[in-house]
């Protein structure tokens, strides 16, 4: 008992040491998401009032930090948030249904086959305006070694 309380009271003492020294520690490498093909039953489903939210892709790959992507369905009449905005680049494609976009405070009418890109810190969001599910699927993501631009709002 007493040589492990001495290993580790010198550890411990080793590396309050190499902090008063200015060392510095780095993050172990992410390992990234790898090539792969997701189904619809794979991916992580989460049931909401306003619908229904699949995550495919989440975390880093190889040439970006921070990615989600998936799909989702708003229930009639409904959003998922009030138009938001985030550092991540973003696109959404509605699939199915009718709706309203909303880009740096306009609203245009959302059909199947039309897409959005929001740019950091744009302000953006897409409501269902119409009688059946809306259906989109979305990507964003920052990219590595690209600095961000600043947040207008600080």
């Amino acid at each position: 008992m007493k040589t492990s309380f001495t290993r580790s009271f010198a550890f411990l003492s080793t590396l309050l040491l190499a902090f008063v020294a200015g060392a510095t520690f780095t993050k172990a490498p992410v390992e990234p998401i790898p090539s792969s093909v997701i189904t619809q039953e794979n991916a992580a489903e989460e049931n909401f009032d306003w619908g229904t939210f699949y995550t495919y892709f989440q975390g880093e790959s190889y040439g970006t930090t921070d990615v989600l992507s998936g799909v989702a369905v708003i229930n009639p009449g409904m959003e998922i948030h009030p138009p938001h905005l985030h550092a991540e680049e973003e696109y959404l494609m509605v699939m199915e249904g009718e709706g309203t976009w909303h880009l740096n405070g306009e609203e245009f009418p959302a059909t199947a086959g039309d897409m959005l890109y929001a740019t950091p810190w744009d302000i953006h969001g897409i409501t269902n305006t119409g009688s059946e599910p809306l259906t989109f699927v979305f990507w964003k993501w920052n990219n590595k070694g690209v600095e961000l631009p600043a947040n207008p709002a600080e």
